[in-house]
């Protein structure tokens, strides 16, 4: 135990913690056992009462139709420990079902609808790696509804009144695609040597699984997309045209790692010239680079494998020349002498190797540091214009290495020349990040602790020097325009541009940190970000920039915009929340629910009301007045026994649908005081004025086979209401028609995320959605092309009704049996609840 070698003190307060853990641990799938044995019985008690329902109806007379409506009832009774107003109804949509079947004049509809409705479970499952393909309904005096599964749990939905035959509907993708229009971000938090300037006047960097080609002077992008994962690095040839790219291999569905490769493509017209070695690579491909000596001929590969296999290929064939092992130790850059194609560096934590190739082998010879101290990290290294080489490390000192003869004395006759340092320059206080080399010879050195860019002359003399804003973070990269203008890549995902004299200014910025919170402005080209970075950010989609970022004291996980436009509510992780005047940023309301932390914010359509959900199960409901400017608690939703996850209003902003983390779909009565709606069917007809719920039953379809209820993290109706967006735990963004109501609807599925999409927007005019990423920090912006005509309403009572007959009219005494019927029913069911209690 890890503890026993830190103390005994440690042990035996570690320990109570573990067992603790673990008794949680076994608790939990105690539950989920008893959850499915009690399915298991559950299902052999309902295929019973089903044989034996129709054991009776081959008898075909009133007394058995009667002992039929009685089991059935008690039977459904028997299954509760109380009677609750769900199981009474229940009770009565049996009755009401056989009455009326009974009635019937068709005896073949008769015998179909008296099946069906005595069929104690017809739904569809949706449990991890099960699906029950098989879609069926019940029938209930509202109406229809159907079940979906999630891990053991049913979740009833019922069936809008103008669907006449749900299981002939027809689920088609949607008319309207995506094409993604903009990239925001850059990773610069843990990436090197990832930002290069083209003779195009582009500036190419990545994020995400894109490799964005920014004009900076047109301020256009353009995006290489064929990475199937997170992009690692990338090198520029000799030639500034084509350009080699890896990535992190990513797992499949079933968590096996994918094939990955190199990719060699040409950044003018974004064509994909090679793939090297596929299937070959470990985990990832961490550093790239080209030869120089021989215009690029080879490309030297350094695999994210345990042994960080460098490997030499060559670009004319695709063919591997050499390979072999590196070290165990973290390798942050490789390159070839610009002057000797076989002779190669690598350097990381502790090291500086020194490649030489010869006769297809590969050796190694180790940098000796000697009298000057090894430091933890070499962070980078250059080839100067005399072929010294010059290291940037974690001291910050600029190190200079050549060539000498070997020491006799030391290690003995027969010893072959070293490389040694030569010369020690303190450069940086903190680590040196990068190093860049000019044309003229001089030589550009960024600082990490210090944030500064110095100007160095061929001999190592500083000449000019700068320091970056602190909101940047620290110099990662540095790419030359010109002997002037610089490009700077920093750790806090931003990209700077500017001179020594001028100073620097931000062309490409992003989040550090997962983001949760997005929400577009209700008429604006405007959308607002929150996340674990503490930063609000307001950006621009027409200009494609960030108008302004503020920093909190917490971080935000939600927003949302009041419908006037003029302020947005943001939600903390602490429980309390702030209110944001657009123009001038300050707080203009602020308060605190409970003390964990908040999840979702939403405004009524008028702007009257501002629902805040919770993490301790609640939704509080604040009146607002005064533009937004003032808040009063008016009540609160008390009900869910998990935490909120989603929530809409009703277009009348009377009500109130929600989702929780146990996967309930409840409805409240807002203007009754807060008020839970027992019976859910009676909001089976009610028109949302927005739909981010992942649960419900005009969204069912976008659940996939195997779900586990945390695979989809957010979704979007589009304000058109013909589509629906959604984010995946999968890196993907799905587009769906609305409504999508039958399981496996068919999407439009778009990749460019490297982590779980936390959440999705569609802008006000439904012109572009907006992802956003976890662990990615990546915004994309899509534009939507295409789409049809017709609303969703139209849309779906169309398909309802193409795909089946129209019933005939109803006489008036068949309306009059069906109203004594259920009377009549109303009435057995007392005696009976009677008799049996």
């Amino acid at each position: 135990i890890p503890g026993f070698r830190r103390g005994s003190r440690l042990v035996s307060a570690e320990f109570p913690d573990r067992a603790s853990m673990m008794e949680v641990r076994l608790q939990a799938q105690e539950d989920e056992i008893t959850l499915l044995k009690s399915s298991l019985a559950d299902a052999l008690r309902r295929l019973r009462i089903h044989d034996q329902v129709l054991q009776l109806l081959k008898t075909n007379d009133e007394g058995s139709l009667c002992c039929i409506r009685q089991h059935a009832c008690l039977f459904k009774l028997s299954l509760c420990s109380y009677v609750c107003v769900n199981c009474l109804y229940d009770c009565f949509v049996l009755f009401s079902t056989f009455e009326l079947s009974s009635q019937l004049s068709d005896t073949t509809v008769t015998n179909a609808n008296s099946q069906r409705g005595s069929s104690a479970s017809t739904d569809i499952q949706t449990v991890p790696a099960t699906v029950d393909k098989s879609t069926q309904t019940e029938s209930t005096p509202s109406g229809q509804s159907i079940k979906m599964f999630i891990r053991g749990r049913p979740i009833t939905m019922y069936i809008p009144s103008n669907i006449q035959n749900y299981d002939e509907l027809k689920m088609e993708p949607p008319s309207e695609r995506l094409e993604l229009d903009w990239v925001y971000g850059y990773r610069g938090r843990d990436g090197r040597a990832n930002l290069y300037f083209l003779p195009t006047g582009e500036a190419v960097y990545f994020i995400a699984c894109v490799i964005v080609l920014y004009h900076i002077n047109n301020r256009t992008q353009r995006h290489y997309r064929k990475h199937t994962d997170c992009v690692r690095c990338l090198t520029l040839h000799p030639d500034k045209v084509r350009v080699a790219s890896g990535q992190t291999a990513g797992v499949d569905k079933d968590g096996k790692p994918l094939q990955l490769c190199v990719y060699i493509w040409d950044s003018t017209t974004l064509v994909t010239l090679q793939q090297i070695g596929p299937g070959t690579f470990q985990r990832g491909v961490g550093s790239v680079a080209f030869s120089f000596a021989d215009a690029g001929s080879f490309l030297c590969v350094i695999d994210d494998s345990n042994d960080h296999m460098l490997s030499l290929w060559d670009c004319t064939k695709g063919t591997k020349h050499a390979e072999i092992k590196t070290t165990n130790e973290a390798v942050f850059a490789v390159e070839f002498n610009p002057r000797d194609s076989t002779n190669i560096i690598t350097c990381g934590k502790s090291h500086v190797y020194f490649w030489t190739l010869s006769g297809g082998q590969l050796t190694k010879k180790q940098g000796i540091f000697g009298k000057y101290k090894k430091p933890k990290f070499i962070q980078c290294f250059v080839f100067s214009l005399t072929g010294d080489v010059l290291t940037g490390d974690s001291e910050g000192n600029i190190m200079t290495w050549g060539k000498s003869a070997a020491d006799i004395k030391t290690l003995g006759k027969g010893a072959k020349e070293t490389y040694q340092i030569m010369r020690q320059t303190k450069a940086h206080e903190g680590s040196v990040f990068t190093l860049c080399t000019l044309q003229g010879g001089g030589l550009l050195s960024g600082g990490g602790k210090d944030r500064k860019i110095i100007r160095w002359s061929a001999d190592l003399a500083p000449e000019r020097e700068c320091e970056i804003p602190e909101k940047f973070g620290a110099v990662r990269t540095i790419a030359a325009m010109d002997e002037e203008e610089l490009l700077v890549g920093t750790t806090r995902n931003a990209i700077l541009r500017g001179t020594f004299s001028d100073g620097f200014v931000a062309i490409v910025q992003g989040h550090v940190d997962e983001m949760w919170g997005l929400a577009t402005h209700p008429s604006q080209n405007i959308f607002l970000t929150c996340g674990h970075d503490r930063q609000v950010c307001l950006w621009n989609t027409e200009e494609h920039k960030l108008d302004w970022c503020i920093t909190l004291e917490e971080y935000g996980l939600c927003a949302g915009f009041c419908p006037n436009g003029s302020v947005v509510s943001v939600g903390l992780s602490t429980g309390r929340w702030m209110v944001l005047d657009l123009l001038t940023r300050e707080v203009v309301s602020e308060s605190t629910d409970g003390n964990e932390q908040l999840s979702v914010m939403r405004y009524s359509p008028d702007g009257s009301f501002l629902a805040v959900g919770s993490h301790d199960n609640f939704i509080y409901i604040y009146s607002v007045t005064e533009s937004g400017r003032r808040y009063t608690r008016f009540g609160k939703c008390n009900g869910h026994s998990s935490f909120i996850t989603h929530l809409d209003w009703s277009k009348d902003g009377k009500y109130i649908m929600s989702n929780s983390g146990d996967y309930e779909i409840l409805y409240w009565d807002i203007a009754a005081g807060c008020k839970l709606l027992r019976n859910r069917f009676e909001s089976k007809d009610r028109e949302w004025a927005s739909y981010t719920c992942v649960l419900g039953f005009h969204v069912m379809g976008v659940w996939l086979e195997g779900s586990d209820g945390t695979d989809i993290n957010a979704l979007c109706r589009s304000h058109n209401e013909k589509m629906v967006a959604v984010a995946d735990d999968f890196c993907k963004v799905h587009l769906f028609q609305y409504p999508c109501p039958k399981l496996k609807a068919p999407s439009h599925k778009y990749e460019g995320h490297g982590s779980h999409v936390t959440n999705v927007c569609f802008t006000h005019s439904d012109s572009h959605l907006l992802s956003i990423g976890g662990k990615d920090t990546c915004i994309l912006q899509w534009k939507v092309i295409g789409g049809g005509v017709g609303n969703s309403r139209e849309r779906l009572a169309s398909a309802s009704s193409t795909s089946t007959s129209s019933p005939e009219p109803a006489t008036t005494r068949t309306r009059k049996t069906h109203t004594l019927v259920l009377f009549h029913s109303i009435f057995k069911l007392f005696f009976i609840l009677v008799s049996h209690f």
